[in-house]
């Protein structure tokens, strides 16, 4: 099959279009044709080496951990699927494996696809998604009536952070360069803050949660925008936030917390729900061919994508 693998860390030019063997599929596991995958941080950073602590040196390695496709053959197993099922499904990092014509997918990553999506749409959600449901509904605690923020609200967790902080009930203000602002009033945002002429950090409105999904503010310089009892949510796990997310949860107050997406099949299913009764879906900036990848990865780096950059491998 062809793929794309790296041998070795770097700049995008080491991303590799070459024929590979195709994955075995243990017995909890689908063997996934895959139509489309997509661009999340997590790829360049790995492909960078930023991640070696975790990711070490063995190459050839794969990346890609969001995609859709055609179920062709499961495990012993697997309880829920069958071959010629439409699924979409997040690929726990570091293993990826998206990249490619055909990927083993573990059962409990997966669910069947939204009928309303392409597979490009469907392959734009499940980490980004994920993450912003996660972040919400899990450490935040979201309650219909309440006020958040979203930080880089026009970005690939962001789009999805402000559609399903709406459909949970919320008010929500979203924070997004000038370019972004009619994009995320029809997500539905209540308010727009354009980050280039205003900072909410100094603002006198308080939000009972900031949701930093792009990880560009610190707990510390959110303060004065959260209520007293507010979170703040960031996705980056730096020394200062662990440690502040470990005081917090100690005493009363304001909290700091972390999210680290987790592949839930469950999950899949409860954003699906969403999806198929039009409350959420996705937003995609460009979409580029397996072979063009490393161009996908370059334009990922800049930081400049509305939405998802998604990721075409079959018709």
């Amino acid at each position: 099959m062809k793929a794309v693998v790296i041998r070795q860390y770097g700049s995008p030019e080491v991303l590799q279009y070459e024929e590979v063997e195709p994955p075995k599929i243990k017995p909890d596991q689908l063997l996934v044709k895959v139509h489309a995958s997509c661009i999340n941080p997590v790829d360049w950073k790995i492909r960078q080496g930023m991640l070696r602590f975790i990711t070490g040196n063995k190459f050839p390695m794969m990346l890609g951990f969001d995609l859709s496709g055609e179920v062709v053959e499961v495990g012993s197993q697997v309880t829920r699927f069958q071959p010629g099922d439409q699924i979409y499904a997040s690929l726990s990092p570091p293993a990826g494996g998206a990249y490619a014509e055909f990927a083993a997918v573990p059962e409990k990553n997966a669910a069947l696809k939204p009928t309303n999506m392409t597979y490009e749409e469907a392959a734009s959600v499940p980490i980004a998604a994920l993450t912003a449901l996660q972040a919400l509904r899990d450490q935040g605690n979201i309650q219909p009536g309440q006020t958040v923020l979203v930080n880089g609200a026009s970005g690939g967790v962001g789009t999805f952070a402000v559609q399903i902080a709406k459909a949970l009930g919320a008010q929500v203000t979203a924070v997004c360069s000038t370019k972004n602002i009619e994009l995320v009033k029809s997500l539905g945002a209540d308010h727009v803050i354009d980050y280039t002429q205003q900072d909410f950090t100094q603002d006198t409105a308080q939000y009972n949660i900031i949701f930093d999904a792009v990880a560009k503010q610190s707990f510390s310089g959110s303060k004065k925008a959260l209520k007293p009892k507010g979170i703040y949510i960031t996705t980056l796990p730096t020394p200062e936030t662990l440690v502040q997310s470990f005081l917090t949860a100690l005493i009363p107050g304001q909290k700091a917390k972390i999210i680290l997406e987790t592949p839930k099949s469950q999950d899949l299913v409860y954003l699906k729900d969403f999806i198929e009764s039009g409350k959420i879906r996705s937003v995609i900036d460009r979409t580029y061919p397996l072979q063009e990848l490393a161009a996908a990865h370059e334009y990922s780096e800049t930081g400049r994508a509305a939405g998802k950059i998604v990721i075409t491998v079959a018709s």
